[in-house]
């Protein structure tokens, strides 16, 4: 795998948050480790511990050769955990040698996964959680391959079993008795946190496995897996294919350009985002060309093609899969369309879905997909496996865990309303007090998948660090748990390629959005209270 391909990984849907607090218990103070050779003897069930050695500060390299020069000295133990018959599932655990701050901090994975996450190139690395004195624990959920790569699940349904929700939960388990057996005492807090596919690792624990942690991120998730596969697939296979509507990236200036003249400025403010899509009523026919087809415009095909991703779809069997939001598509290119089209994610990941894990056949051909026979088939043998829909918390929260959810408005890979109705089952489901006590949604404006876009899209996703929880979702999960401080505003900041402050906005915790108080700067978030949405259909400032 080269470099670029291992970075990707890390950067695609793989976002794990290690903004959590330095406060440490007097007891965890620095104290000389114990031996990390004695832990290559230790005997687990179906385990078996591959090395463990102290790794000097500044001088650990990836596999790739990479570099990682910050990092203080530290045990690094390796292992294979073996739950089934074809169970092959690689973890390292880290361990700070000295300044550990008595917690345990689990890195997420992206994509079909298939690496080790070192480093913190999304957040959810064994990088991030080390560098701020966690003990972590990473995994490669069973298999090796790329992030779009998913031949290693043909002919081999216990690995899909460990990618879907095994792998995460059984390296929690050998991670939480090497930290004892290395400090002498448990791990004080657990804490997860992943974006993408990571964050569907992160709601999989709170709904299957609710006692192994105390506080999870789960940003971006891909809640409904398979039938978010099945819409990307629809669109591309189909829509962009056989129904001629595909359109190339030079067009998806002009289409952000009409969305914003049509919706930019219903909360009062122009600033080149949408921050509520709900009231955004854009009528894409106005870029239909009038004439010869231009960048400016789109065909009728691709208009209808443009409709079907902002409307959503009915899959077969009446399942319902929301729309994209207006408003960043630029943010498109690459992803949902590419030049050639078949080097866009949305073309790789529905090959891999489909020919991997669905049919198991690495020569299916996706110029015969069938939506109305294909995508049945693919939801029976997935759907209890991947999908990470079940609402009832109420394990998760009876222990005390705590849950924060994040989305961008403007996601180009998982349709924003999913975390919204997920979010809304979980309320419903567990009580109105329940979830309040113990489960915040953030939506984000501008904010596409998991980082980028237009509107303030750092709030602590990218990398570790303890920091301030007002501005650092991990911290504010942390306090939440340790010290019963419920979120209610996180101050997200817009920067420049050169650092420089744009902008800061306060995300709210749903259904709250930023109202601006008519006086000082728009572009500070100090000038914005967080408050109930205008009335449904409302097209005046709030």
């Amino acid at each position: 795998m080269t470099s670029i391909e291992y970075r990707m990984a890390n950067l695609l849907l793989a976002v794990g948050i290690g903004y959590l607090l330095a406060f440490a218990p007097d007891s965890f103070a620095a104290s000389p480790a114990p031996d990390c050779r004695n832990l290559a003897s230790m005997q687990l069930p179906q385990t078996t511990i591959v090395s463990a050695e102290l790794v000097a500060a500044g001088t650990f390299k990836t596999p790739d050769g990479d570099p990682l020069p910050d990092l203080k000295a530290f045990c690094r133990v390796a292992g294979i955990a073996k739950p089934s018959s074809d169970s092959d599932i690689k973890f390292e655990v880290w361990l700070p040698a000295a300044e550990w701050n008595g917690r345990l901090w689990g890195a997420s994975n992206g994509g079909f996964s298939g690496l080790m996450p070192y480093e913190s190139l999304g957040g959810g690395s064994l990088e991030a959680g080390l560098a701020e004195g966690y003990a972590a624990v990473g995994t490669d959920v069973g298999h090796e391959g790329g992030p779009t790569d998913a031949s290693w699940a043909i002919g081999h349904p216990e690995k899909v079993i460990d990618y879907g929700y095994r792998a995460i939960h059984e390296v929690t388990v050998r991670a939480k008795t090497i930290v004892a057996a290395f400090y002498g005492r448990k791990a004080a807090y657990s804490y997860f946190s992943g974006g993408s596919n990571g964050g569907r690792q992160a709601l999989i624990e709170a709904q299957r496995y609710p006692d192994d942690y105390d506080g999870i991120i789960a940003g971006a998730p891909v809640i409904d897996y398979t039938h978010v596969f099945a819409g990307v697939a629809s669109i591309d296979f189909v829509w962009f294919g056989k129904k001629a509507g595909y359109f190339p990236p030079s067009k998806l200036p002009a289409i952000q350009a009409a969305a914003l003249a049509a919706c930019d400025g219903i909360d009062g403010i122009k600033d080149g985002v949408i921050d509520d899509p709900w009231r955004c009523a854009f009528d894409p026919s106005v870029l239909l060309c009038q004439g010869p087809e231009t960048d400016q415009c789109l065909t009728q095909a691709q208009l209808a093609a443009l409709r079907t991703i902002y409307a959503g779809l009915v899959l077969p069997g009446g399942a319902t899969l929301p729309g994209y939001s207006p408003g960043a598509e630029t943010g498109w290119d690459g992803w949902t369309t590419s030049s050639p089209q078949a080097e866009s994610f949305f073309h790789k990941f529905a090959y891999g879905y489909f020919s991997g894990l669905a049919f198991g056949d690495p020569k299916w051909d996706f110029h015969g997909f069938d939506p109305d026979r294909d995508i049945p088939v693919a939801d029976q043998k997935l759907t209890a496996i991947m999908n990470a829909t079940d609402p009832d918390l109420r394990k998760f929260v009876a222990h005390g865990g705590k849950l924060i959810l994040y989305q961008g408005w403007n996601d180009q890979v998982i349709p924003p309303l999913t975390t919204v109705d997920y979010y809304e089952r979980v309320r419903d489901t567990i009580g109105q007090k329940a979830a309040t006590d113990s489960v915040r949604l953030f939506m984000v404006p501008g904010l596409l998948h998991v980082f980028g876009g237009p509107g303030p899209n750092s709030f602590g996703q990218f990398a570790a660090g303890a920091g301030d929880p007002n501005t650092k979702i991990g911290a504010a999960l942390q306090r939440w748990v340790e010290e019963g401080t419920a979120p209610e505003r996180i101050i997200a900041t817009k920067r420049k390629p050169n650092g420089d402050v744009v902008r800061t906005r306060p995300l709210c915790a749903f259904p709250d959005v930023a109202h601006y108080r008519g006086a000082g700067s728009t572009d500070d978030a100090a000038d914005f209270d967080c408050a109930a949405p205008p009335k449904a259909g409302s097209d005046t400032p709030p």
